[in-house]
């Protein structure tokens, strides 16, 4: 399921507009965001969870080369499914 897809759904079972639909998942994902960006967590129970994980530098190596690299460090968005959903996915 993609973006409009979401909307559409959204759409038919709230019985709102199009342009309403679009503007509730907007905000979600656009806080979901935000609240990333400041490092917090995101938790939606029963769902999934997202959180920020942290990495240091390390010395890489170019797979094209084999010449060593440093990579900087960086912050990443993780994704957790939770124990409800694996288990609907798992049937």
């Amino acid at each position: 399921m993609n973006k409009l897809e979401l909307i559409a759904e959204l759409k038919q079972d709230a019985n709102i507009s199009k342009s309403d639909a679009a503007k509730v998942v907007e905000i979600f994902f656009d806080s979901m965001a935000d609240s990333l960006e400041q490092r917090n967590r995101v938790e939606i129970r029963g769902l999934c969870s997202f959180f920020v994980k942290e990495y240091k530098s390390y010395t890489g190596r170019n797979p094209k080369t084999g010449k060593k690299v440093k990579i900087k460090p960086k912050k990443l968005p993780f994704f957790k499914c939770g124990k409800e959903m694996k288990e609907r996915v798992d049937y």
